[in-house]
């Protein structure tokens, strides 16, 4: 079983997140590659079981957020057949973020298996706890 990351990101911590990801799913037994949503490597996306969608939460501080950049997200390649599994990393309030974000991801043809937000100040205990969530949802699926 292979595994890609693909995130969209505005000010690095999302990416930052995106390879942390893919580092902490590589060390735990799952081949992961990381990959910002500009530089896709599309036959590592074909090859993966496991596709990670993730991007920031963008909007206003306390109404319309939506993930960053969600037209860029919703021109992705078709997704069908792909288990997927969408975050976001947040400052204040993500609102409902993280359905907009799954369901982009569904209408890309995915089979959404969950998602996560991941505060910016706690990447680190927010990427680990998202490591064992997706090893959870993959392995026991």
């Amino acid at each position: 079983m292979e595994a890609v990351v693909i995130f969209e990101s505005l000010t690095g911590n999302t990416a930052k997140a995106g390879y942390a990801i893919a580092a902490g799913l590589s060390e735990r037994g799952l081949p992961t590659s990381a990959f910002p949503m500009t530089q896709i490597d599309y036959q590592a996306l074909s090859n993966a079981d496991v596709v990670i969608l993730g991007s920031w939460v963008d909007g206003l501080l306390l109404v319309g957020q939506r993930p960053g950049r969600l037209g860029r997200i919703r021109a992705l390649p078709a997704l069908a057949g792909k288990r997927t599994i969408v975050f976001l990393t947040y400052a204040i309030d993500p609102g409902r973020a993280l359905t907009k974000m799954s369901d982009a991801a569904t209408a890309l043809g995915a089979e959404v298996l969950g998602g996560q937000l991941i505060r910016r100040d706690k990447l680190a205990s927010g990427v680990a706890d998202f490591v064992d969530r997706v090893l959870q949802v993959t392995v026991d699926a």
